[in-house]
């Protein structure tokens, strides 16, 4: 340009050497750096999953460990136990002391990952809990529930906190799931004032295991699941 052309001019030869300098490595250097660029990008929007577990069985449960490894896939994974199950009781502790419980480790997860999105995840009871937390603590990006116990095991129908959620959900139930009439889930779905997703496991329990007829396998289903759950954390 004219500044160069200027500069050019007074300083006569040792000015024209120095531009023939740098314009030789300016072919070879700027590609390096875009692909670091992009790669750090990517890990910090990854999500982050605290992950809970059910009322029967803790976070080292087979099942929970399989979804744990399926889920790494998307981003990073904390598991952890609620009191009772910590301390080898088998009786839940009651809803205040669950929630308590999950909002710190909900704490930790920040103060390990600052700026990246977190996503509660859980099983039966842990996703009725993450759903509570979500409610209390305004730094989460959105909630999936496996298996949502929607009747409890009085049979009372337990909706009121789906109908106050504000944060973007994921609901995956299995079609022979007792604890959630699907027919019930989808009515409470229409009333949510949250933008929320139902994912329905044809033939799944309330453990979403499919059944041996069924046209896929379990492994087959648990991949469909979990491309399901990667395209909703997407989105948040």
């Amino acid at each position: 340009g004219r500044s160069l052309l200027t500069m050019s001019r007074r300083s006569g030869k040792r000015s024209a050497t120095k531009l023939r300098e740098d314009e030789q490595p300016s072919k070879v250097v700027p590609p390096s750096p875009t692909p670091q660029k992009k790669k750090a990008k990517t890990e910090s929007l990854a999500p982050v999953f605290v992950f809970a577990h059910g009322a029967g069985a803790g976070s080292s449960h087979p099942w929970m460990q399989g979804w744990k490894k399926r889920l790494e896939s998307v981003g990073d994974v904390r598991t952890f136990d609620y009191p009772y199950m910590a301390s080898g009781r088998k009786a839940p502790d009651r809803l205040p002391k669950l929630i308590a419980a999950h909002i710190e480790e909900v704490k930790s997860a920040r103060a390990e990952y600052p700026s990246r999105p977190i996503v509660l995840i859980g099983k039966s009871m842990g996703s009725r809990v993450g759903c509570h937390v979500s409610l209390e603590y305004e730094d989460v990006a959105g909630v999936v529930c496996m298996g949502y116990p929607l009747r409890g095991t009085n049979g009372a129908l337990r909706d009121e906190v789906l109908l106050e959620m504000t944060k973007p959900l994921l609901l995956i139930q299995g079609t022979r799931d007792n604890l959630c009439p699907l027919p019930e889930l989808k009515k409470v779905c229409k009333k949510m004032k949250n933008r929320n997703e139902l994912f329905v496991v044809e033939t799944g329990d309330h453990s979403l295991v499919v059944t041996k007829k069924h046209v896929v396998t379990q492994d087959e289903s648990d991949e469909q699941l979990l491309q399901h759950i990667k395209q909703f954390v997407a989105t948040l």
